[in-house]
């Protein structure tokens, strides 16, 4: 069994460089097996989600190599058919961009419902209603579904609810289908725009990404190219939430602040001082943390993904603060686990509300799913003695080296391995 030891000691202090975004690296995994033609992606992170889709695509003849220099080349010029493995495909959520990159050049895509973190209720009622639209069959089965289309024509699709995979979904769909897409009440997300980006590089007709409504003239074919992954706003936001934890001066590198702004705003809000350049932002804590309200929205509202790290510094902020939950009202798993550690928190109708300002004692606490997890781990940097986490594989599904991460802060965090809980209980 792994686990995660985290110990306070010191504010943390110096700069780390922000890895590339796991929500865009995903998509954009998917987006380059739609040409006949070889891929590069620069910057994108060796997730354990990573090895998975290595492994799903090499079974219907996609080659996916890592380089020695980090890039990831793909050649999808093999691809011979798009029944894929069932149980990898459910080892992830986003799995479903692989229907929407694949229908067009193979007619039949079968794949596992999607899996990875489970926030209670994740449809993919969007996915369904806009492939649908650009002219696709589903047939569902008990642990699969199978999506047939001969041929994939453009459609006005108006989304019910601002959904941000099924938004990607459509645009990789109708990419390729015969026609003119029109996208309404699309999502405006980063990782959106930089997917349209790298399906433009490949010779797509994309205009409107970034907007909430995005149009495509569906082509015959996409071409190679080399392309670089956005950076990841959500661990960028997380680490300036560790400064205020620790009262220290943390600089995150190689970002793009304009991603930040809500989250920065909030920040500011709440007592961080933030030096804004245009590749970093440095985040002074110290001072005196202010309680505040913040409600999760779609972007360029506060995102659902950063309000699990954003309630452990609000524990740190003298006053009653609430965390209200718009996108995922269930996705609270992490309140019961800093229970643990002395915080007062209590959950009423979607929302947390946080009685800030109380001392926080280590112990032993279980992430449920990556954001629970950076949340955790920010806990245990801001209290007393030692904090061990389980549920280590849910963080290594968002960061490439979460441990090297925080000790280039001079953070205490050590990975112990084949340890047992009582094993760690005796380390405490």
């Amino acid at each position: 069994m792994k686990w995660i030891q985290v110990e306070s000691d010191r504010p943390l202090s110096g700069s780390v460089h922000i890895q590339g975004s796991k929500n865009s690296s995903l998509a954009l995994l998917a987006a380059a097996c739609m040409s006949g033609e070889p891929v590069v992606l620069q910057g994108i992170p060796y997730l354990l989600d990573m090895q998975v889709i290595k492994n799903i695509t090499a079974s219907i003849g996609i080659r996916m190599d890592c380089r020695e220099n980090g890039d990831i080349f793909i050649d999808a010029s093999g691809l011979s058919h798009s029944d894929l493995d069932r149980k990898g495909t459910s080892a992830y959520r986003a799995s479903y961009y692989f229907v929407g990159a694949l229908l067009a050049r193979t007619g039949t895509v079968t794949i596992g419902y999607p899996g990875g973190d489970n926030f209670v209720s994740r449809p993919i009622d969007q996915h369904i209603k806009a492939l649908k639209a650009l002219g696709a069959t589903f047939e569902f089965n008990e642990d699969h579904y199978v999506v047939r289309a001969s041929k994939l024509k453009g459609a006005s699709i108006f989304f019910d609810t601002i959904t941000f995979g099924a938004t990607i979904n459509a645009m990789l769909a109708a990419v390729l289908a015969e026609g003119r897409t029109e996208l309404h009440n699309a999502a405006r997300d980063p990782e959106v725009v930089d997917t349209a980006n790298l399906l433009n590089r490949m010779g797509a007709k994309i205009v409107g990404a970034g907007t909430d409504c995005i149009r495509i003239e569906g082509v015959r074919e996409l071409s190679g190219c080399t392309y670089s992954v956005i950076p990841d706003r959500l661990i960028a936001g997380a680490f300036l939430m560790a400064a205020g934890i620790t009262g220290g001066a943390v600089t995150v590198e190689d970002i793009i602040p304009e991603h930040l702004s809500s989250c920065l705003a909030k920040l500011k809000e709440i007592g961080l001082e933030l030096e804004i350049r245009d590749s970093s932002i440095t985040a002074y804590g110290g001072g005196l943390l202010k309680a505040t309200r913040v409600r999760t929205g779609m972007y360029p509202l506060f995102a659902t993904d950063m309000q699990q790290p954003l309630t452990s510094l609000l524990l740190f902020a003298q006053g009653r603060s609430i965390v209200s939950e718009k996108i995922y009202p269930e996705r609270f798993s992490h309140v019961p686990q800093l229970r643990r550690m002395g915080a007062q928190i209590e959950v009423r109708s979607g929302s947390a509300f946080i009685k800030g300002g109380q001392p926080l004692t280590g112990s032993h606490v279980h992430a449920t799913d990556v954001r629970a997890g950076t949340c955790l781990i920010l806990a245990g940097l801001g209290a007393e003695g030692k904090t061990f986490i389980s549920g280590v594989e849910h963080i290594e599904r968002g960061y490439a080296d979460v441990i090297g991460m925080f000790r280039t802060l001079g953070a205490r965090v050590e990975l112990l391995s084949n340890v047992s809980e009582e094993a760690a209980v005796g380390r405490a």
